[in-house]
């Protein structure tokens, strides 16, 4: 800076001697030798001028030796670019998660400042690299969700491998997306436990870099060896098996594969082990202090703050900043100041921050996602009021939110974010309502006459909002909406509880399921068979053997009993001594569940990693491992593009159809027949048109919409884009399954109208299987002039049960009813011998039903009192579904009743259901 600053005073002086010399000569007359002013001025000139020259060479060398010191500072900054744009790209998974340029610089001052010193140059980076990241790391987990934290040490180990070249684009793309390729005609070696997902993908990978030449040939050769590793509890602490040399192919062998390359190995074999496997990578890469966040400590992010910048509670389920934040004020001997933002409360909390700036207290503005008419103004307040000279160093403003697009961009990134999640866990969640109102107060705990019977009550209920929230790690299994059950909903349950219980001499059970399951609770539920587990699980609670006591509250062994009534501290004491951790069955789920769980996890992992790592390194690039055989991005997507079109079929005729299978009368099947064929032709000529457009401007001779991007990009990660999906069946395949299902579904229409209607029809096949189902009773109802809204469903598993070659030889055409195939259980089988539902098998999520006859009859002839249970049946896994202009779900189809020895209760809580689709 002191070069600068001297170079340009040197500069201005030798402009103001140029300016003096022409001065002189334009003032002189006659003989400027003779002129002694003139002479001795330019002799004057003449040293400055060498002086100021010998100054700027002096200034040169100095600069250039500044240079050459800078340039050892270049792969700092290089380095750094590589963290930011990590950061920043953290804004694709949650919208919350925005950071400054001024932000990251200032954490980047801070590190400089605290991080060990060295005269050495390299080792001085050294250390400042190892500082700065995991500076950086805390500081960002502060305000990232727990399921976000491994995504962002994951994500700084991969960028920051690949920008050593230490990690190849394609094997990045291949973790995120999976198998891309449309058709892989080499047989499964062993179906009954290796996913045909998961085999594509072996032998993608084979393909996809020298290291794993010959891997599938070797699973295909040895699959028990194979098997033996996906058995493993923690197969990414396993060895690999060995590849012989001829199935190696010069190949490195399977021990030499990085810990990156085993990830994506894994991938294929155990998806639902790749959370600990990426863990496993991070630590190898970064160390084992970055899958280790730091806890909250709301101390150290107070000395991080100042007054001009807000700091943002972002909420989650069950997390409830307030208790702690009061209680950090009292120790600070803080005036706290809070306003729950809703309508008509801005202008309060407008004032409150204006007194607070002025007074030095503090103002919590809590549900900032509900005030949307107010942010922009909050917005301005941050900006502007806050940033004033006049603001008291003690003033602090602090903002709770949920996650919303609404909230201020300005806000978010230059405000100090902090994330404290409820503790996970059925144990710590007992804890924290045992320790919280009103189960902490001696005037609520202590004094009810009912003292038994409120105590064994009062710990069923905290027991079953545990289980209602823990489901939801489970996903559809657990509940088919996440609903955001809170501590509002226990406590107002909690002092109905009392009061009743005051009330009544014996308690009113019907009363109290009423108040808690239907009202408290169930008022957030809005699926109907969501409302009918939440309601079994209630009964598994309140119920007379609660009331008496010694009863087992759901599974999980019998550390989960009712402890014995005693003072609070006794209960305190109870929960002390529960697992750390739980089973599935605690929640009243299979074993199996903790799989199902994994995968959702898993899921959500590589979606989010997805969002965020850069385009170029999902859709390749070039010879750096663009598409298939080293393509570019353009040529990849122009050959996906023309692969999925010549397997595309032919429209269907629909004229020709209409006079073949004319509408009739007796036959509604005729026009669920035409009615399929129409939407089948939507969807390809959807399909076919987005194509080719898309070849189109890959070419250059269309413009690139926003559309076609989005199409590109879906096609690059291996997804089916969105504008297939609007004029689609439901599906959540990945894009080569889903393209094989369109065309197994053209085929079984086709077959239709050539040969006439199945004898069992793919019920899977349907678009609109409502549809389906209503003819099947309206032929009924019009048969035997019954109206149809008397008729129902009657189900029975046709021929002996089985699902192996259970082809439409094996079946008679029935007089009345469809026979239909094509359907799956989930968290359930049927047993072939016993007629009924079974438990399934370990690490088997779906089991085949087989062959059923939907019977339609009077609704008045079925019996109600056979040992049923009323399975939902669904298009997808996802459950959850809309209500659409037909009025049906988009989702949900019907009940299906399923014979079972249990009780209906078991499967309830088991989260049974039948689907029509399977994920892979």
């Amino acid at each position: 800076q002191a070069l600068v600053v001297e170079s340009a005073a040197n500069k201005r002086r030798l402009k103001e001697i140029e300016d003096k010399i022409l001065h002189v000569l334009s003032a002189s007359q006659g003989n400027i030798l003779e002129d002694a002013t003139a002479v001795q001025i330019l002799s004057e000139a003449k040293a400055v001028s060498n002086e100021i020259q010998d100054k700027d060479a002096i200034a040169e060398a100095t600069q250039k030796e500044i240079d050459n010191a800078r340039t050892g500072y270049a792969p700092c900054g290089r380095y750094n670019a590589v963290l930011f744009f990590c950061i920043r790209d953290m804004a694709s998974v949650d919208t919350m998660y925005q950071y400054s340029l001024a932000y990251f610089m200032s954490l980047f001052v801070r590190s400089i400042a605290e991080c060990p010193k060295d005269r050495s140059v390299p080792k001085r980076l050294a250390l400042l690299k190892d500082h700065f990241t995991f500076f950086l790391y805390v500081n960002i987990c502060r305000s990232l969700f727990e399921k976000d934290k491994l995504l962002f040490a994951f994500g700084l180990a991969a960028r920051l491998a690949a920008s050593r070249a230490e990690l190849c684009p394609r094997q990045l793309r291949f973790l995120v997306t999976g198998a891309l390729s449309m058709d892989n005609r080499r047989p499964n070696p062993a179906p009954e436990w290796l996913s045909l997902s998961g085999w594509n993908g072996l032998c993608e990978l084979d393909g996809l870099d020298a290291a794993f030449a010959g891997l599938a040939d070797s699973v295909a050769a040895d699959p028990a060896a194979w098997r033996r590793l996906y058995d493993a509890a923690t197969p990414h602490e396993e060895a690999l098996p060995a590849r012989s040399p001829d199935t190696r192919a010069g190949a490195a062998a399977a021990g030499e594969l990085s810990v990156f390359q085993r990830l994506l190995v894994l991938r294929c074999l155990t998806p639902d082990r790749i959370v600990p496997a990426m863990r496993a990578y991070v630590t190898g890469e970064l160390g084992n202090r970055y899958v280790e966040p730091e806890a909250f400590d709301l101390g150290a992010i107070y000395a991080d703050s100042s007054p001009s910048v807000p700091l943002i509670f972002v909420l989650s389920f069950g997390s409830d900043p307030m208790a702690d934040l009061l209680k950090f004020a009292d120790q600070k001997r803080t005036r706290v100041e809070t306003v729950s933002l809703g309508q008509g409360q801005g202008p309060v909390a407008e004032e409150w921050i204006a007194k607070g700036v002025q007074e030095g207290f503090w103002v919590v503005l809590q549900n900032c996602h509900l005030a949307k008419s107010f942010l922009p103004r909050l917005e301005v307040l941050c900006e502007k009021q806050l940033t004033t000279a006049g603001v008291q160093p003690g003033f602090r403003l602090w903002l709770t939110s949920y996650p919303s697009d609404l909230f201020p961009q300005a806000v978010l990134e230059n405000g100090l974010k902090i994330t404290n999640e409820s503790p996970q866990g059925l144990r710590a969640g007992l804890e924290r309502i045992y320790k919280s109102d009103p189960m902490c107060e001696a005037s609520y705990f202590e004094g009810c006459h009912a003292e038994r019977a409120f105590k064994n009550m009062a710990f069923a209920l905290a027991f079953f909002h545990c289980v209602v929230g823990g489901r939801r790690t489970f996903g559809p299994v657990g509940w088919n909406i996440p609903y955001a059950f809170n501590e509002n909903d226990l406590r107002i349950s909690l002092r109905q509880l009392r009061m009743f219980l005051d009330q009544y001499e014996k308690p009113p059970l019907e009363m109290l399921c009423y108040t808690a399951g239907e009202c408290n609770y169930g008022g957030k539920v809005t699926d109907s068979n969501d409302r009918r587990t939440l309601m079994t699980l209630l009964d598994a609670f309140y119920n007379v053997e609660t009331i008496d006591g010694g009863a087992v509250l759901m599974g999980g062994g019998d550390a989960y009993v009712l402890p014995p009534v005693g003072s609070h501290a006794s209960y305190l004491e109870h929960l002390a001594g529960l697992p750390l951790t739980e089973t599935p069955e605690v929640f009243g789920m299979h074993p199996n569940a903790n799989i199902t769980r994994d995968l959702q996890t898993t899921k959500q992992m590589l979606d989010s990693l997805l969002l965020m790592l850069p385009q170029d390194s999902v859709a390749g690039s070039g010879s750096s491992g663009g598409g298939a055989g080293g393509l570019s991005a353009n040529d990849a997507l122009d050959s996906t593009a023309a692969d999925i079109l010549e397997k595309l079929p032919e429209d269907f005729d629909l004229e020709v159809a209409g006079k073949k299978y004319p509408m009739t009368y007796l036959d509604s099947m005729n026009t669920v027949l035409v009615q399929e064929l129409g939407r089948v032709n939507v969807l390809l000529g959807g399909i076919r048109s987005s194509l080719k457009e898309l070849r189109k401007a890959l070419k250059g001779q269309i413009v690139m919409s926003s559309v076609l991007e989005r199409v590109a990009s879906a096609l690059s990660s291996g997804r089916v884009p969105e504008a297939w999906l609007v004029k689609s069946f439901p599906s959540l395949k990945p894009l080569g399954p889903y393209v094989h299902e369109v065309g197994e579904r053209c085929a079984e229409f086709a077959a239709w109208l050539s040969d006439g209607p199945p004898i069992v029809f793919w019920i899977s096949g349907f678009f609109f299987t409502q549809a389906f189902l209503t003819g099947a009773r309206q032929n009924y109802a019009r048969k035997h002039k019954i109206p149809i809204d008397l008729i129902s469903f009657d189900y029975a598993v046709h021929g002996d049960g089985g699902v192996a070659n259970d082809g439409a030889a094996r079946h008679e055409r029935p007089e009345d009813g469809v026979l239909v195939r094509g359907m799956f259980l989930e968290a359930a089988s049927f047993d072939a011998d016993s007629h009924e539902l079974a438990e399934p098998a370990p690490k088997v999520l779906f089991s085949p039903l087989p062959t059923m006859l939907f019977q339609p009859k009077l609704a008045s002839d079925i019996d109600a009192s056979a040992l049923v249970y009323v399975c939902p049946l669904y298009k997808t896994s996802e459950r959850r579904g809309t209500l659409s202009t037909t009025g049906h779900s988009t989702n949900f189809v019907c009940e299906v009743k399923l014979p079972s020895a249990r009780p209906q209760a078991h499967w309830i809580k088991r989260g049974v259901a039948a689907l029509l689709s399977l994920d892979g």
